[in-house]
């Protein structure tokens, strides 16, 4: 009867292990989605955001600010989680040469466990620098 016991005890360990593995993946893996689509969202909008007739005339690059940050949240909006929230904070958004900083901060769901909860942040931070390359003005 004693064996039984601890197969018992055995099988309760593993549903318990199987759970918190679970609860564990599920932050990982949104944290891991919210970064990839963060830094492909800032390229795209650094790319929509390029001055084009600076580059055209002076072959500099330069990007407009407010374009930036208006298709950055366009484009971030179109493709997140509705059942999170998000916290977007830009830091030194620089137009020539064109350098944005981007934060965004989510919180997980809530996890209730034995009546206690708990909820994690998660904050993604990128920077990124555009570069194309340079115009040969001369010609």
């Amino acid at each position: 009867m004693k064996e039984v016991y601890w197969g018992y005890w055995l099988i309760v360990l593993g549903v318990f292990i199987t759970i918190v593995m679970m609860l564990i993946s599920n932050v990982t893996t949104s944290s891991t989605q919210d970064y990839y689509l963060i830094k492909e969202v800032t390229e795209a909008a650094m790319l929509d955001a390029v001055d084009l007739a600076t580059y055209r005339d002076k072959g500099d690059l330069k990007i407009n600010q407010e374009k930036f940050v208006e298709s950055f949240l366009r484009r971030f909006s179109e493709n997140v989680s509705i059942s999170k929230t998000y916290q977007i904070d830009f830091y030194d958004l620089k137009e020539m040469p064109p350098k944005v900083s981007v934060k965004v901060s989510s919180s997980s769901n809530t996890f209730t466990i034995n009546g206690d909860s708990k909820s994690f942040k998660i904050v993604d931070k990128v920077d990124a620098i555009l570069e194309l390359p340079r115009k040969n003005v001369n010609e």
